[in-house]
């Protein structure tokens, strides 16, 4: 890992949390198109745009059988994290949703002690801590034991395993990790299932309006495009539980969204919570001494 690339990550962590933060509201806004159109049409969308790259690398030789093969299972990884959490969100609340399928991290740093890879650092478990504690905080101020909302909660933990897997995935490619073109087969692979997945279900593939798609559109472009290509960048250069570590900043970001934009409330708990939480992934962020 050179020193420039180091220091990068950081910063390029920050704006992939921002970016995704919007995911949750963007899907919110696009119903009632049903969720699994919505989360096949955003992979649909950001594959169309990393064709191109992808394209150029299988023309020049550069697209290897393991990328192909990772990036394949990576695509069906990414078709079970959207399909169910983008499913969850029309079931239960944005902070219920988004607090559980961030739980990333946490099965990660499990994942690390059985497998003995990527160990979690000191300041990742302290980390994990502060994170539970403020997840805990956001997602059990808005808990409900309605049918509905466990059934959006478990669709929601599901997503957060798939999430899991798809980073440790990535992560296996190491240094020959290409990241446009593991994540063009990814979304490409992802948006296939989906569609398939809908049509074997019955479920018509229509939007519900174009001011739907529109945004749909803006979900293939800020939180796809922007957020996850930054997270799997950041995958060269630091380990899957650090990656997951930032990305439960989410929900303080979706939290803050959604009181702005859906006039969710923020309760003192909600807004504990968040700082609590943003403590933690600054925590995690910062440079060993």
């Amino acid at each position: 890992m050179t020193e420039p690339r180091s220091r990068a990550v950081p910063v390029a962590l920050a704006v992939a949390i921002a970016s995704i933060s919007f995911a949750a509201i963007f899907f919110r806004l696009a119903s009632p198109t049903h969720p699994l159109v919505v989360a096949a049409t955003r992979l649909a969308l950001a594959a169309l745009v990393l064709a191109i790259p992808s394209a150029r690398a299988s023309i020049r030789g550069r697209v290897s059988r393991r990328t192909l093969l990772a990036g394949v299972a990576c695509g069906i990884f990414y078709a079970a994290h959207f399909g169910t959490w983008v499913t969850s969100l029309t079931l239960t609340s944005v902070a219920s949703s988004v607090t559980l399928v961030t739980a990333t991290p946490l099965l990660l740093a499990l994942i690390s002690i059985a497998t003995g890879r990527d160990r979690p650092e000191r300041r990742h478990w302290i980390a994990i801590g502060l994170a539970t504690i403020g997840l805990g905080l956001i997602g059990g101020a808005d808990l409900s034991l309605s049918s509905d909302a466990l059934v959006g909660d478990a669709l929601a933990f599901t997503g957060a395993i798939a999430m899991a897997f798809y980073l440790l995935v990535a992560r296996s490619l190491g240094e020959d990790l290409d990241v446009l073109v593991l994540s063009g087969i990814a979304t490409a692979v992802g948006a296939l299932t989906l569609f398939l997945a809908a049509l074997i279900g019955g479920v018509p593939i229509a939007f519900a309006s174009m001011e739907s798609l529109g945004w749909i559109a803006m979900a293939a472009l800020v939180p796809q495009l922007v957020g996850h290509t930054l997270l799997t960048w950041s995958l060269r250069h630091a380990s899957p539980t650090a990656v997951g570590i930032a990305t439960v900043g989410e929900p303080v970001g979706s939290g803050v969204l959604a009181w702005i934009w859906l006039g969710e409330r923020v309760t003192p708990a909600v807004a504990s919570g968040c700082a609590i939480t943003l403590t933690a992934v600054l925590f995690s962020l910062r440079r060993p001494a």
